[in-house]
């Protein structure tokens, strides 16, 4: 009898060491009064069953349904509230994962050895960090031998995840996070935004029901590209398939976009071969049907991605998982070769950039030095995290900066986009007050708060006589915009009005050098163009027949944020015609050329060149500033020292006059300047009026 206590003593002493199994198995013994409904379980079991013992991750999302409803039958079946856990987390809602992992444990602490990894990943989702540390580390406890060594690594990563999600939530940005509504989001996912840089323009990727996908494949749709564009109130239009040349039957994703919005990079799977990289571009007809980038951009075997074009389009920014990578996915770039017409050799762009891990999601920022991407090796509080980074004068990049909190979660935030003035950010995320499974989202970036101002001088006064109840707070936002100008606008024809194709041209005139061109389509004339601070630039627009047209912006380093709008009215070579000539510059009360104007000055020199029976007139102007007499004779000099540059050059002095009009014709009047409130405005009216122009006396 005593030794039956004492087998019974140590039985009970290792149920309360190990936990007791409280599971109720799927038995039919023990369900003799709902036989029917025991049947439906059953099958709905055996269908999860099906999916799950693939071992595809990828299909256990659609093993939930049927777990379920056989869960609902019976709830207390350990290793079914495990299974449901692990598929939650191959799903889109990976915290659901916790409340099954919970149930789990609760009825077998045995059910899996990893139970309390999956617990410690159920709370690192949700972020309870302190709880998931905890699990964490009992999993650690119970990994010895060589062969757990690489469980090891991940668990100690998962729990520096958790330390800095801590900190992360301790220290949120500010932020407001919005749904782009019905318009753009769907019941399907909806994912992969990328944005012109004006914001005027949105292009997707979406699981929606279309005309080239209605029928599921393996419970989804296949991928399409989607686009819409903000109307005259600066709200989305109804998106809508893109282009029948890059939606087909197949999957089809947008990977990148070039800041003006006319170039579009596409993602098609190629079968056992991976995946690559395609180009589409916006011609008169419409999109072009995609292209291979080639050989140094996409290899076999390998999967290449995501790609981000800088705003001068002479560097591409790709990710691949070729030969050369640091870890599993990389971030590689590649320069475009004009002699060969075609992307040259792909570089690993290397640390502190890359790491050991997985780094996705590029996106190169149109002020011409920023990097976002994805990563889930540098410092981040779990999953992928978004980071940024800056290139240095010296071509090395610097240590990357998490976004922080809340934009960045414990799970995957990838696919993140920044509109030109960096207070727009976009991405996909899956939340309760969504259209569907994944929605795009809009965050704003508040800046740091500023601090109240409890009273000013007139509260002070009337506090007095009576308390002053209210707090007045300021509410201008102190948002880190970019230092970066957007040019956007039309060419027309000067007469008709009518959208003209042409060529602008973004020079730096202190270079010398050609900084971007892009070409407008006919149907509409437009053009975007991006402008990095800490520059003078000069802008010329040329078409087929026409004069071409010149604009400067001299924009300081911090200057900020700005877009500017142009209709370029292109005049037709005819006699009588003029034009100005923005990027002339002379010294301060001089008429010696400065070196900036070499390019506008090349620019009439091949005008001149290619019609060889012009004949113009070069003219000086000047503002009201300063004597009459001066500023006749400065603008006579100036003139001159035009002609003589270009007579210097080899074109006949005979083909020139040159006149000085000194102050007599103003594009704006002192009358129209003195109304002006700003000093600023005074100043760039005064600017206009100091100017070199020519005008055709024969042709």
């Amino acid at each position: 009898m005593r030794k039956v206590v004492g087998i019974l003593g140590l039985i009970i002493a290792s149920m309360a060491m190990y936990g007791q199994d409280n599971s109720i198995p799927f038995e039919k013994k023990l369900f003799k009064d709902n036989k029917d409904a025991f049947k439906i379980a059953v099958e709905n079991l055996e269908s999860g069953d099906e999916l799950y013992n693939t071992g595809m991750r990828t299909l256990w999302s659609q093993a939930i349904p049927y777990y379920e409803r056989a869960q609902s039958f019976n709830p207390k079946n350990a290793r079914l509230n495990y299974k449901l856990g692990d598929c939650y987390l191959a799903s889109n809602t990976k915290t659901k994962s916790l409340e099954y992992f919970k149930t789990a444990y609760e009825l077998n602490p045995n059910i899996q050895v990893d139970i309390h990894y999956k617990l410690g990943r159920g709370y690192h989702l949700s972020a309870q960090f302190e709880k998931a540390i905890k699990e964490y580390k009992i999993h650690l406890s119970k990994l010895t031998g060589k062969d757990n060594g690489p469980m090891i690594k991940q668990t100690k990563k998962l729990i520096k995840e958790c330390e800095t999600g801590m900190e992360m939530v301790a220290n949120p940005i500010r932020v407001w996070v919005d749904n782009l509504g019905s318009k753009i989001n769907s019941a399907y996912p909806d994912y992969a935004a990328q944005i012109t840089a004006d914001e005027s323009m949105i292009i997707f990727t979406t699981r929606r029901p279309s005309v080239y996908n209605e029928e599921m494949i393996n419970g989804m749709y296949n991928e399409d590209v989607y686009i819409s564009k903000k109307d005259e109130n600066g709200n989305w239009q109804q998106a809508t398939l893109i282009s029948k040349n890059i939606n087909d039957k197949e999957n089809d994703a947008v990977s990148g976009l070039s800041p003006d919005g006319n170039k579009l990079f596409l993602y098609y799977h190629s079968g056992n071969d991976g995946g690559n990289l395609y180009e589409s571009n916006m011609t008169d007809e419409g999109w072009s049907k995609p292209e291979d980038l080639g050989k140094n951009i996409n290899t076999k075997k390998s999967w290449d991605t995501d790609a981000s074009l800088s705003y001068d389009g002479k560097r591409l920014y790709f990710v691949s998982d070729k030969e050369g990578t640091m870890g599993g996915r990389d971030i590689w770039y590649s320069d475009w070769d004009e002699e060969k017409e075609r992307w040259g050799e792909s570089v690993n762009i290397g640390a502190p950039i890359n790491t050991e891990y997985d780094e996705v999601g590029i996106f190169i920022h149109p002020d011409g030095k920023t990097m976002y991407f994805s990563s889930d090796g540098q410092k981040g509080m779990g999953g992928f995290d978004i980071y940024s980074s800056e290139i240095q004068p010296d071509g090395t990049w610097s240590q990357p900066e998490n976004v922080g909190y809340p934009v960045c979660t414990p799970d995957d935030d990838v696919f993140f986009t920044i509109s030109a003035s960096g207070i727009h950010g976009y991405y996909a995320s899956f939340r309760e007050d969504g259209e569907g499974e994944k929605d795009l989202y809009m965050i704003t970036f508040l800046g740091k708060p500023k601090e109240p101002l409890l009273a000013g001088e007139d509260n002070l006064i009337a506090s007095v006589t009576k308390p002053v109840e209210e707090e007045i707070v300021q509410t201008k936002l102190d948002v880190a915009v970019k230092n970066l100008s957007i040019l956007k606008g039309k060419v027309l024809d000067a007469e008709t009005k009518k959208p003209l194709k042409a060529s602008v041209e973004l020079s730096d005139n202190k270079a010398g050098t050609q900084v971007s061109a892009v070409e407008t389509p006919a149907e509409s004339g437009k053009f975007l163009m991006s402008l990095p601070a800490g520059k003078n630039y000069g802008i010329a627009v040329k078409s087929d027949g026409y004069l071409f047209h010149s604009e400067n912006f001299d924009i300081p380093a911090d200057a900020g944020y700005q877009e500017y709008e142009k209709v370029i009215l292109m005049k037709k070579v005819k006699v009588g015609e003029s034009i100005v000539l923005r990027n002339i510059f002379f010294d301060l009360d001089k008429y010696s050329l400065k070196d900036e104007s070499k390019t506008e000055l090349d620019r009439l020199y091949t005008l001149l060149v290619e019609n060889p029976t012009l004949v113009i007139e070069i003219s000086g102007h000047t503002d009201t500033q300063g004597s009459a007499a001066y500023n006749q004779q400065l603008s006579e000099d100036r003139a001159k020292a035009v002609v003589d540059y270009l007579v210097a050059y080899g074109i006949e002095r005979t083909r020139f006059e040159y006149k000085g009009y000194g102050e007599t014709k103003p594009m704006i009047s002192d009358a129209e300047i003195a109304k002006m409130k700003s000093s600023t405005q005074k100043k760039e009216a005064h600017a206009q009026n100091r100017r070199t122009e020519f005008k055709i006396l024969k042709y």
